[in-house]
This record gives C-alpha cells, structure tokens and sequence, in this order.
C-alpha cells in the first residue's frame, strides 16, 4: 500500500495476501488524509500522484512476476476524468519505459482534467484515444487492463450503459484474457459500501490502493469484484 508520506513510506505493494489488518478509510475520510498531508507540505499532489503509479506497477509485477522483462506486452488503459485517471497515466508512464505497447483511451475532455492529472496527461509522449463508457472494449492482444476510471470518487451508476464493465465482469482462469488491475476500486463499485452501483461493475483481478484499505475492498461486493488487494 502506498503511503502519503514521511520516514519509511514505501513505493511497493504491501505483500500480505490475508484480511487487511489496519484502520478502513472512507472516501472522505481519504480525501482529507490526502488533503492535510498536502496542506502540511510534507508532500505535493504530484507527488502522490508519482507514488501511486509507482506503487501500481510494482504491485502487476508482485502478482505476475513473469511479466517483467517479457516482451510483446500490451496494455489497455483506461483513465477517468480526475485524479485516478491522472495514477493511469503514471502508469502508461512508466510501463511504457519498461517497453510495454500502450493502448491508452481517456473518458473526458483532457482540458477539464484537475491539475495534477493534466500535468501526467501532458507529461504522456503517446497518443490519447477519447473513451465513451459505452464502448465494450475488443480485449484481444491485451496482456492488461489498467482501470484507472473513477476509483474511489463514483457516487452513482457508471455513465451510458457502461459497455467496458459489462466486458470485463467476468473472471476465470483461463489463459486468453488479458489480467485486470483497478486503481483504487474497480469502477462501478461504491469505496464505502462495497456494494455495485448501478446495474454493472467491473471485475478485476487486482485491485491497488493507497495508504490504507477501504471499506468497499471487504463488504458486501466488493471481494468479488477486486480480487487480490495490494
């Protein structure tokens, strides 16, 4: 779990595979953690930011050792329209400095992102497809699929039909689909509740968050629908 700050914060994923023995933070209650490590000046948005995505990738590579060094990996990104689109493109970042293939597609308008997201959507060298939730994604190639949508923001059902988690709401153990990472929470799934919001979420098979667990990473849906919790 990546932390906000101070001595000893760590970059990786936390290793433990079991119930998350510490303290469950509220949406709200994250925002202002974030906000007062900010306001402290112990360190900046970007910086977080920097972290996040740098705890992400570790994380894929902690679950999937085989794919670090491998070639011929392709990735599917999908960033959102705040700040956990801006994790996203950190990731596409940095995993396309370690020779991946990116596929990056962002819901929203690029000059509406938050500041910190829009530094990261600038600070990306490669193309910007636009993304319409609607959209069921062709899967086929992909290694992974980065959902970097709305993390623990969303408050209602996901936007026009959500074509992308009715795709990817399912899981099994077969070899020819691509591995599903969220950032945060996966998208349709409500961070204090656990419970799906709407008539569809998305499934993923790892789930990376910051600082602490959420309630929605172990109530009511949400074991189904993050898999293993980095």
């Amino acid at each position: 779990m990546v932390q906000l700050g101070g001595q000893g914060a760590g970059n990786g994923p936390a290793r433990g595979r079991g119930p998350v023995m510490a303290p469950l933070l509220t949406a709200g209650q994250m925002r202002a953690a974030e906000q007062a490590a900010i306001t402290s000046g112990a360190v900046t948005g970007l910086a977080l930011m920097e972290r996040a995505g740098q705890g992400v990738v570790a994380a894929i590579l902690d679950q999937w050792p085989e794919l670090a060094g491998a070639s011929g990996q392709r990735a599917l990104i999908l960033c959102g329209p705040g700040n956990n689109g801006g994790d996203g493109f950190v990731v596409a970042r940095l995993l396309a400095a370690q020779g991946w293939e990116i596929d990056l597609r962002l819901f929203g308008d690029p000059a509406r992102l938050p500041g910190d997201a829009r530094a990261n959507h600038d600070r990306w060298a490669g193309d910007v497809r636009p993304w319409r939730a609607e959209e069921a994604p062709d899967l086929s190639g992909y290694t992974l699929v980065v959902d970097a949508l709305f993390g623990t923001g969303l408050t209602r059902g996901l936007p026009d039909g959500a074509g992308f988690a009715r795709a990817l709401a399912w899981r099994d153990d077969g070899s020819s689909r691509p591995r599903v990472v969220a950032i945060d929470m996966p998208s349709g799934l409500c961070s204090d509740s656990g419970r799906v919001l709407g008539d569809a979420a998305l499934r993923a098979d790892l789930a990376v968050t910051f600082h602490t667990a959420k309630p929605g990473h172990v109530l009511g849906d949400g074991p189904a629908h993050c898999g293993q919790v980095h």
